[in-house]
């Protein structure tokens, strides 16, 4: 609807120019505020849509990293597990290795002169059974003759009177009951509650008596203990070396694997598997009384050989640990690559987006002066073009 006011052209072109004007500083003004040269669909779809795509998928991958750096942390905390648990094997190796060098004897003179009988002296060499049948016709050196065809070593010798039986053996020679010792010369020994049953269920020993003395038996039932100490501190640290509830080393079971995703579609992952460092895991068995190879009643490290097989048991230990932490080391340096190419990615994203939509504020300033300039010349353009009209006025006045 006609206002029916009359402007001249020059006049409705400066307005037109004037609105123009007004319109683009409005622009400037808001890019200003905002930073944004595009901050709607409306001012420009295809550059608002690809940044608001571009910026979705860094949002997402941002959300990755949490996992990804939760991921390295969990087997960080696995690889320092093993590194200690090498230190405790090294330290089960040391106290294997003391009990081996710790040397068993058993030594001494029989008491009385030997006298033949007819008897079966039964008697233990390191736990194994050995027998020795005597006849009344036996001297004292047929007697030992078939003591040391017994027992498969000649540790059984005669003093220098040639009448007493000596006992120099570097193992544990245990009689199986106080007539075995006295059938020899040597002092009875008594029934103790620490010796019966020494060597399996048949196996009753007794005390060594006032003649014989056994040495290295006991420290290395104490080196057994400290042994199993340390088999107890492996497997309390496995299980300790965990992160946020996520422990790699004390469970080897399928399900334990810890899952990292890459991506926002999780199409780019890797599932470290958990393995089971343990003593259990690590095949390291406690030493026992009944322990060793045949589980006789031979074990807290009687026998070199069962120390020996230990000690093999360490080595695979260690060599196990070894092929773990070069597992998990691969995997933590594929995680933490994935970790840094991720904060690139998301950088890179997030630059595109600004592109497509962030203002060029040093731009939009000089904008801003240009069109304040511009408004303030169309203003006086605008005064221009009325003063006809204002020469027409003073006429009529």
């Amino acid at each position: 609807m006609s206002s029916g006011i009359t402007l001249s052209a020059a006049t409705r072109q400066n307005l037109l120019s004037l609105q123009d004007t007004s319109a683009l500083t409005a622009t400037t003004q808001n890019r200003l505020a905002t930073g944004l040269k595009v901050s709607s669909a409306l001012d420009n779809p295809v550059n608002f849509f690809t940044a608001q795509n571009l910026s979705n998928r860094s949002t997402d991958l941002g959300g990755l990293l949490d996992g990804i750096s939760n991921g390295i942390q969990a087997i960080q905390a696995a690889n320092q597990g093993i590194t200690s648990i090498q230190k405790l094997i090294d330290s089960a190796k040391s106290t294997a290795n003391q009990a081996l060098s710790t040397q068993i004897t058993t030594t001494g003179t029989a008491g009385t002169a030997f006298s033949a009988a007819a008897t079966t002296v039964n008697f233990y060499v390191n736990g194994d059974a050995k027998s020795a049948a005597l006849t009344t016709a036996d001297t004292i050196d047929t007697a030992i003759t078939a003591l040391n065809t017994s027992a498969g070593s000649t540790m059984f010798s005669k003093d220098t009177t040639g009448t007493k039986i000596v006992l120099n053996a570097s193992a544990a020679v245990e009689f199986k009951a106080s007539a075995d010792q006295t059938a020899l010369g040597f002092a009875a020994g008594t029934t103790s509650s620490a010796t019966v049953a020494k060597y399996g269920s048949t196996g009753d020993v007794v005390t060594s008596g006032t003649n014989l003395t056994v040495s290295g038996v006991d420290a290395r039932e104490k080196l057994a203990k400290q042994y199993n100490s340390l088999l107890t501190q492996i497997t309390q640290l496995a299980k300790d070396s965990s992160f946020n509830g996520t422990n790699l080393i004390s469970n080897g079971d399928a399900s334990n694997k810890l899952h990292i995703a890459f991506n926002e579609k999780d199409s780019s992952n890797l599932d470290v598997q958990g393995q089971d460092l343990t003593a259990d895991g690590l095949d390291l068995d406690a030493i026992t009384k009944n322990s060793g190879a045949t589980a006789d009643g031979k074990g807290n490290f009687l026998l070199d050989d069962d120390i020996k097989g230990t000690l093999t048991k360490l080595t695979s230990g260690s060599d196990t640990l070894r092929t773990a932490s070069s597992t998990f080391g691969s995997n933590l340096s594929v995680v933490q690559n994935r970790q840094s190419f991720s904060k690139n990615l998301i950088n890179v994203l997030d630059t595109g987006a600004a592109n497509l939509t962030n203002a060029d504020l040093n731009l939009e300033a000089a904008n801003s002066q240009a069109l304040s300039t511009r408004q303030s010349l169309g203003i006086s353009a605008l005064s221009l073009a009325n003063q006809a009209q204002q020469s027409i006025l003073q006429l009529l006045r």
